[in-house]
């Protein structure tokens, strides 16, 4: 038992001869140390049929608010709450068939308005 209290006793005097202070640290050590949470930074969120929809990323965002909210609403429904058309169709009090024509419209709309704002399509 005694040679444990030693052994013990030992291993607390490394870790504290290891051990540094926050207080003693420097402005530069300080930084490094420093990490900050950027959770919804980019997020805007857009309000369809009684829900919350987050959608990330600036360039995104800007080219919904360009829509009539009955465009975006049917965008929104179909990519970011993944409803199927009869699903949308309902919510929306429209025939099924509407939805398919109207989303590829929409789409259309909004691909021409990001490469008004310079986006970049991805080569395939």
């Amino acid at each position: 038992m005694k040679n444990e209290i030693r052994y013990i006793h030992r291993e607390w005097s490394r870790a504290t001869a290891k051990e540094k202070s926050l207080d003693n640290l420097s402005d530069k050590e300080l930084s490094e140390l420093e990490v900050q949470d950027n959770y919804f930074h980019a997020d805007h969120i857009f309000r369809v049929c009684g829900k919350d929809v987050v959608v990330s990323g600036d360039m995104l965002a800007d080219a919904l608010k360009q829509l009539p909210p009955e465009k975006r609403d049917i965008i929104l429904l179909s990519y970011f709450l993944e409803m199927t058309d009869a699903e949308i169709g309902k919510e929306l009090n429209t025939v099924r068939q509407n939805i398919s024509k109207r989303r590829n419209r929409i789409l259309a709309l909004m691909r021409e308005y990001l490469e008004k704002e310079g986006f970049e399509w991805p080569q395939t």
